[in-house]
């Protein structure tokens, strides 16, 4: 299989958090969420996929060439939109735009001024001017008119209004549909990534959890919620994380079939989100915010 990204063993050591031995691959032609809670790793990733910090072990092949070896190919290939778009304060966006189609000998103007057309990007006011929302739109414009063939997205659509965010997402499976492009698509809003996303990579606490396709990992992870009297010491084994409530308590388990059998009607068993998943996996016992 022709892979868009391939990591292995990567590690980062920063003072006070290390990012460790991470492995996963995403396939070309297809999205992959990246979650897990502020301060797991995942704009540390990105920024060593991008080579904008320094690794201290492992490898990073994007579109099948080392990202060090082969930075200028590689990174003529990506398209990025970071979570803080920034480019020069006081300078147009159509002079910011000129100048960034010089730095990719695949820049199509008419995909550009298309994109500026559908999100309606007002070219004549400097940068500075712009909202939160029209700024990423400015910079996914930008990322998307070089013909790339790996799109990396960092919490993009925090700030979007819901009509656009949905727009957004569609754009982003008709982008997969042209197999040559794949996606990292980082977010918080796990939702967007269980509308869009073929494979999800969890990271916590500088590890990877999990990097498995996203059905597979829906079909596998159960919610069960109850009263607390159920959760005596052998209730207690069903669970990879438990978060206790005023009256009862939700446990999150891959061990769905076996959970409905003994708990009965006793508690209701349903599938988890990514959103389940991601706050539960790794939580024994703890008391809901």
């Amino acid at each position: 299989m022709e892979l868009a990204l391939e990591v292995e063993g990567l590690g980062k050591i920063y003072k006070g958090f290390t990012l460790s031995d991470v492995d996963f691959r995403l396939p070309r032609g297809y999205i992959m969420g990246l979650i897990g809670p502020n301060g797991s790793g995942k704009t540390t990733l990105i920024k060593l996929i991008l080579n904008l910090v320094r690794r201290n072990s492992g490898s990073i092949r994007v579109l099948g060439l080392d990202n060090l070896a082969h930075e200028a190919a590689v990174k003529a290939r990506i398209g990025y939109v970071p979570d803080e778009p920034c480019f020069h304060a006081d300078v147009a966006l159509r002079d910011l735009a000129a100048a960034t189609a010089l730095m990719y000998p695949d820049w199509n103007p008419t995909v550009f001024n298309g994109l500026v057309s559908e999100f309606q990007l007002p070219m004549q006011k400097k940068f500075k001017a712009l909202s939160h929302g029209t700024k990423t739109k400015f910079a996914l414009a930008l990322a998307l008119s070089h013909r790339a063939e790996f799109v990396i997205l960092d919490e993009p659509t925090a700030g979007l209004d819901p009509v656009f965010r949905r727009e957004l997402l569609d754009k982003l499976s008709a982008l997969i549909q042209d197999e040559r492009v794949s996606i990292l698509f980082s977010t918080h809003i796990t939702s967007d990534l269980e509308k869009t996303a073929d494979f999800v990579t969890f990271l916590r606490e500088g590890r990877v959890v999990f990097s498995r396709p996203k059905d597979e990992i829906l079909e596998t992870w159960g919610l069960v919620r109850g009263g607390r009297d159920l959760l005596d010491a052998g209730a207690r084994t069903f669970f990879d994380g438990i978060r206790l409530r005023e009256t009862g308590f939700e446990g999150l388990t891959s061990r769905v079939r076996e959970a409905r059998r003994v708990f009965g009607d006793r508690a209701i068993v349903e599938r988890a989100t990514l959103d389940d998943i991601m706050v539960l996996m790794g939580r024994k016992e703890g008391h809901a915010a």
